[in-house]
């Protein structure tokens, strides 16, 4: 493994990668299909024109006009509502055809994108969406289908047919109607709207329509519906949610108006623009390249001693032209001087501290080859020494941190404290009025804790504030309706995020998600089975793409919303183990993984359904693309420590566990991956643990120390690099959450109890009004009425005197 870590960390490149919302349009629609599902094109287009035939007398779809296109869409619509479950069948697979753009009148993918924008709008404004709905609805429901699923005892793609035909079209309309372009008519940014406001209000059933999802993957693993196709399932689901809620553009907008709202200084800076302009750093040396490095250091020490003599035995009476030396890559930041005696230098030097680092953009066999100058005049070579232009953050103090450290100081040069004051800064000397006048300029307020101060006063006065007004943002209404079966809904999730995680064995109990890519009759041939194994690989790559897109975006739309709903997301998520499954996914060759080629270009759609299909061999499957990485995979694992990153921050019996579970080794084989967003989520993970970790470990990695002094954000008050503070932070998980537990509890009952201010409801004392009251009886009352009064007034003796007696 050291082997090949040292070699994959000798080639690993810069990648060049733009994180973003999604992926291309053309990926997102291939990622869609499996290659098994290939067959199915032709299907599609042949219940199509063999319908199509009758209506439009020899031509073409593409040549008729837009009225006429809108009747035969109609006649679909109605044919849909039949009771023969085939027919409907055969309807849906062509309105599927039309959805994928009618590719086999195209000759380009280009103009097959172009027609299936024009009929997925076509389809939307027709009602087709809503029709789907319904018979989704059904297909969830239907016991039949799902009893003979549970019996089976292996699952294929026969048993889903319906379901996929059903979620590809809607998926098709999701997603296009979600991307806008330029070229976009008036009418289609209208139907945008109105479609985006449709998702998301309680239209379907009275819930969101996330919501009908979510309950489809709670079905699947609780093992009811092992037939349900659960890529496109999650697919749908997190393109909805990205629609809906908006993505990580709308939410940095939304975030910047919510300041706003609550009178707050602006953000220091746009994160996105800051870690999009951040350059990757070299990765941390291996075991293998640091015992090199110290052999070549050793050798190069002989020859300058020996190069150094022979000079002085010599007739020159000036020393002969020094040998060519390695510089060291932290010469280029001048943190040790270049010019010491070798033999000072090897006292200073810790072994494993030779070149560990990720320092700097210089890579470690990539360095800068110097000349040593001879010892009279020291100057030093400057053209080639780059120092950092500043750091890419600006630093942020939290108002507690100001608290924290004026009790401190008052303690030290008072002996007395004054609570939560700030502002009084009697009897401290000048160079602490100094420290408090900094730590206020670089002061950060969230909204969170706007939110979090706002909710302790509604406690603590509900009549003198009386209701809070909520606004139904659909962020606010998929909390509601998720609320009740949240914790099912997260453990649903994780436990398809572990089912398909490369590092997992299979196991009998697991749940298989392989239900919509494995064919009805397996592979015979070892080219079959090359295939097959490339479509199993990547649909697991897909599935985790989704969950990890899905849990990253409800976490912070949850967060942005009110922080008490974002926090009870991330306990369900602690406690169903997701922190340790995390780790589990990053300790396995994370370069391979991102460099994996689990794809065959001629078979992803649209161009499969365009081009002449080529022979395929085991020599084309094994070369896979041409691409540097795999976006989707690289993607996943910046989403995965993006979720890790939201749930320790700032929670210490959280970053205790990260120590607990040996995360450091895991998080520094991460930083092989030459990308600037991914290493920053990586040492932001490494930065809050440091302090647990020891001084060996700080001491033999002072280049992941220096990075992370480098590019993550700056605490002022905060001593990461040191740890002298852990003597006074004990751990205790229980009481931490079991507090927050409480809090969260509060806040749901007071926001969503019906009956929150029972307590609070006056009595009435009048007799009179007591008895006007009109009370609504059941329309049967009055039937059985006088057996009522019988049983239970006439027939049950009454001890009046128990009235006289004393209690």
């Amino acid at each position: 493994m050291q082997a090949e870590d040292m070699e994959s960390s000798m080639e690993s490149p810069n990648l060049e990668f733009e994180y973003g919302d999604t992926d291309t349009l053309t990926a997102e629609l291939s990622e869609l299909y499996s290659y098994t599902e290939e067959p199915e094109f032709a299907l599609n287009r042949d219940y199509f024109e063999e319908d199509f035939r009758s209506h439009a007398r020899g031509r073409r779809w593409i040549e008729l006009m837009a009225e006429e296109q809108r009747a035969y869409v109609m006649r679909l619509l109605d044919a849909l509502e039949v009771t023969d479950r085939d027919k409907r069948l055969k309807v849906a697979r062509a309105i599927l055809y039309l959805a994928q753009g009618v590719f086999d009148e195209c000759d380009t993918e280009v103009d097959v994108l172009h027609w299936s924008r024009h009929n997925v709008f076509l389809l939307y404004d027709m009602g087709i969406f809503t029709a789907l709905l319904e018979l989704l609805s059904m297909e969830i429901d239907n016991s039949q289908a799902c009893s003979s699923a549970v019996r089976k005892p292996a699952i294929s793609l026969a048993d889903s047919t319906e379901l996929r035909v059903l979620l590809s079209i809607m998926y098709l309309m999701v997603e296009t109607i979600r991307v806008q372009t330029e070229d976009d008519r008036p009418e289609w940014r209208s139907a945008r709207e109105a479609f985006k406001n449709e998702l998301g209000s309680p239209l379907y059933n009275g819930e969101p329509f996330a919501l009908l999802l979510f309950t489809m993957v709670t079905k699947f693993c609780s093992m009811n519906a092992p037939h349900f196709p659960m890529k496109k399932v999650l697919l749908l689901l997190w393109k909805t949610i990205l629609f809906t809620l908006g993505g990580f553009e709308e939410l940095q907008e939304m975030k910047v108006r919510g300041r706003e709202r609550l009178s707050l200084p602006p953000l220091p800076e746009d994160s996105i623009k800051v870690v999009r302009a951040m350059r990757a750093a070299s990765p941390p040396a291996s075991a293998m390249e640091l015992i090199e490095q110290q052999q070549q250091q050793k050798r190069g020490r002989r020859s300058r001693r020996s190069a150094f003599v022979d000079s002085l035995e010599g007739d020159s009476p000036f020393p002969k032209k020094q040998p060519l030396v390695k510089q060291d890559s932290l010469d280029t930041y001048n943190e040790r001087d270049p010019f010491k005696n070798d033999d000072a230098r090897d006292e200073e030097e810790d072994p494993e501290d030779t070149d560990s680092g990720i320092e700097g953009e210089v890579d470690p066999l990539d360095r800068d080859v110097i000349i040593q100058p001879p010892p009279p005049p020291l100057k030093p070579p400057t053209e080639r020494v780059n120092f950092p232009k500043g750091l890419p953050w600006a630093p942020k103090v939290r108002e507690k941190d100001i608290e924290h450290f004026l009790e401190t100081s008052r303690n030290k040069f008072i002996g007395f404290t004054l609570g939560n004051d700030t502002e009084t800064l009697v009897g401290l000397p000048r160079p602490i009025h100094e420290s408090v006048k900094t730590l206020k300029q670089h002061k950060y307020v969230s909204i969170a804790e706007v939110q979090i101060k706002r909710e302790e006063e509604l406690q603590q006065c509900p009549l003198t504030l009386g209701e809070e007004e909520v606004e139904e943002t659909p962020t606010e209404m998929l909390y509601l309706g998720m609320l009740p079966n949240l914790s099912q809904y997260v453990i649903a999730l994780l436990k398809l995020l572990l089912a398909a995680a490369p590092t997992s064995k299979a196991k009998t109990d697991s749940i298989n998600i392989l239900a919509d890519v494995l064919p009805e009759e397996m592979p015979i041939t070892v080219l079959q089975s090359m295939k097959l194994g490339i479509d199993v690989n990547r649909h697991k790559e897909i599935i985790v793409k989704a969950i990890s897109a899905l849990l990253l975006l409800l976490l912070k739309h949850f967060k942005l919303n009110h922080i008490y709903q974002f926090e009870i997301v991330s306990q369900h998520l602690v406690f169903a183990n997701c922190i340790p499954l995390i780790l589990k996914f990053f300790n396995q060759n994370i370069m391979s993984y991102i460099s994996a080629k689990n794809s065959i270009c001629v078979l992803d759609f649209p161009h499969c359904v365009v081009h002449e299909m080529p022979e395929l061999t085991a020599e084309s499957l094994e070369a896979g693309d041409s691409n540097q990485f795999c976006w989707r995979n690289l993607f996943s694992c910046i989403n995965l420590l993006r979720i890790l990153n939201k749930l320790t921050k700032w929670k210490h019996s959280r970053t205790m566990m990260l120590v607990v579970f040996k995360s450091a080794p895991i998080l520094k084989r991460a930083l092989k991956v030459k990308q600037a967003m991914m290493q920053l989520y990586v040492l932001k993970l490494l930065k809050i643990q440091t302090k647990y970790l020891g001084r060996q470990w700080r001491k033999s990695n002072m280049k992941t120390m220096s990075a992370i002094y480098q590019k993550v954000r700056h605490r002022l008050n905060d001593d990461w690099a040191y740890g002298n503070d852990i003597d006074a932070r004990p751990w205790d998980f229980q009481a931490e959450e079991c507090a927050l537990r409480e809090s969260i509890e509060k806040f749901n009952s007071r926001r969503y109890d019906r009956n929150k201010n029972g307590d609070f409801t006056p009595v009435d004392n009048c007799l009179q009004s007591v008895l006007g009251q009109r009370v609504e009886l059941p329309e049967d009352f009055h039937y059985s009425y006088e057996m009522w009064l019988e049983r239970e007034v006439f027939s049950q003796p009454i001890q009046w005197e128990g009235l006289l007696q004393n209690p």
